[in-house]
């Protein structure tokens, strides 16, 4: 018997209310006229898996999965892709026709292709990478840069043990710089990424150094609140080439959106738009 219900997707994090996922997923379903729903979920830690597995029973094909629940997902998947194993989170699951629980990580992915399409004359063997940050959001830029044949990755962050954990984790590529010294790096780097919330509104700004940036270097912010941070000022200033952050947002959720309805969007202009407005 074949299956007529609407597919039904959303975001699943505790709080919810902030995400930009619905407005992007509804904008997709509208632009291809596909029938479904996405809907933003609140759920709270403690009734998570109870919540998750009653999901497909409900018709939902699948869910993006945000803080703080992301590590947890991995413990009740039945499968986890090797991208999500690597860096120790999830964020988009899908509900097998065998009633399954499969878990990814699309963040790496999401922030390549942000970066290739904001600044399309990137050669990741161009020279070392320094990224801010160790957090989770760091990990998958990490993991997606070391497979994109960066040769090496400079990595600084407020707590050096937690980036001692990410060189230990990923391997000799990596070397791990003192917070202080972070400024000192940028030289001869031809990529800088911030994975560090500092710079978001409502957050203490990035107070690194930034006069060693070098012409021509590719400087990105995770940070899409407000779209133009103060890091990516100074960089443009100096001739660098700047990449924003809302690109990841929205490349990460292509995947899962093919996925669940059948369709590969386009991220163009109006995407962006749909998401600011």
């Amino acid at each position: 018997m074949t299956d007529t219900r609407i597919p039904l997707a959303g975001v699943i994090g505790h709080p919810v209310a902030h995400s930009r996922s619905p407005q992007l997923h509804g904008h997709w379903l509208r632009k291809y006229g596909l029938p479904g729903h996405y809907i933003p979920m609140d759920i709270a830690p403690e009734d998570f898996e109870s919540a998750l597995r009653m999901l497909p029973k409900l018709g939902f094909v699948g869910a993006n999965v945000t803080i703080p629940h992301k590590e947890r997902v991995m413990e009740i998947a039945d499968q986890v892709s090797d991208r999500a194993t690597l860096i120790g989170a999830a964020n988009t699951i899908i509900f097998r026709a065998d009633g399954g629980i499969h878990a990814d990580n699309t963040d790496g992915y999401g922030f390549l292709e942000n970066l290739r399409q904001g600044a399309p004359d990137w050669d990741p063997k161009a020279g070392p990478a320094v990224v801010l940050g160790a957090g989770g959001a760091a990990r998958a830029v990490v993991a997606a840069l070391l497979d994109s044949g960066v040769p090496e990755i400079r990595i600084t962050n407020r707590t050096k043990l937690r980036a001692e954990k990410l060189r230990e984790d990923f391997g000799s590529r990596l070397s791990v710089v003192e917070w202080v010294k972070a400024g000192n790096v940028l030289e001869d780097a031809a990529l800088v990424v911030n994975t560090t919330s500092l710079g978001m509104v409502g957050k203490p700004e990035l107070r690194v150094p930034l006069d060693g940036l070098r012409r021509g270097a590719v400087v990105t912010d995770l940070v899409y609140a407000p779209l133009q941070t103060r890091l990516l000022r100074v960089a443009e200033e100096q001739g660098c080439t700047t990449v924003d952050g809302l690109g990841m947002l929205i490349h990460q959720a292509v995947p899962g959106f093919e996925r669940w309805f059948g369709q590969r969007p386009e991220v163009d202009e109006a995407t962006r738009a749909a998401i600011l407005r």
